[in-house]
C-alpha cells in the first residue's frame, strides 16, 4: 500500500507544474492559476491516491487537460513568454557574447512556443523536464511511438527555423 503524502509527493511537483502549464499557455499568470487549481484537484481527490500508479503522472496529466481548456477558451492567441527572467549565461565579461547569447535562447523559446501545442508539451516534458517516453506518453494520453515522432518533429523544425535564421540574419 502506497503512503502519498501531499506535502512530501505533491507540493513538490509545484515547478514541474508550472513549467507545463507555461510552456502551453505561453502566460505566467495563468499557469500560476493552472498549478493552483492542478492542485486543488489533486488534494479533492486524496481518498483514491492509492489506487492511482504515479502521482506525478496524474498531477502532470491534469495540469496538462486545464492548461489546454483554458487556452481554448481564449481561442488559441499566443503571446511571447519574454517576460519570464532568464538565466543570465556564463561568458565572461564580455557583454556583446551575452548578448548573443540571450538572444540565441529567447529566439529558440520563441520557436518552442510556435509550435504545435502537442509538440510543444512533449519538448518540455521530455528535453525540460527529463520525464521517459512512456511517462509522457500517459500524460498527453498517445502512444509511446506518437511522443517519438511529436519530438523528433518538433527538434527538425526548430533546428531547421534556427538553421534559415542563423543563415540569413535576424
Amino acid at each position: 500500500m502506497k503512503n502519498i503524502s501531499f506535502r512530501n509527493d505533491v507540493l513538490p511537483l509545484k515547478d514541474v507544474l508550472y513549467r507545463l502549464a507555461l510552456r502551453i499557455t505561453l502566460k505566467h499568470e495563468e499557469a500560476q492559476d493552472i498549478v493552483q487549481d492542478t492542485l486543488i484537484k489533486v488534494w479533492n481527490k486524496r481518498d483514491e491516491w492509492d489506487s492511482i500508479a504515479s502521482i506525478e503522472a496524474y498531477s502532470l496529466t491534469i495540469c496538462r487537460n486545464l492548461a489546454l481548456d483554458k487556452l481554448k477558451l481564449r481561442d488559441n492567441q499566443n503571446e511571447s513568454i519574454d517576460s519570464i527572467p532568464l538565466g543570465t549565461p556564463d561568458h565572461g565579461n564580455d557583454p556583446y557574447e551575452q548578448m548573443q547569447q540571450k538572444d540565441r535562447i529567447d529566439l529558440v523559446r520563441r520557436m518552442v512556443n510556435a509550435l504545435p501545442e502537442k509538440q510543444r508539451s512533449c519538448i518540455q516534458l521530455r528535453d525540460f523536464e527529463g520525464k521517459p517516453y512512456k511517462e509522457i506518453a500517459d500524460i498527453l494520453s498517445i502512444s509511446e511511438d506518437q511522443v517519438k515522432v511529436n519530438i523528433f518533429r518538433a527538434r527538425q523544425a526548430i533546428k531547421k527555423k534556427y538553421q534559415e535564421i542563423e543563415g540569413y540574419g535576424l
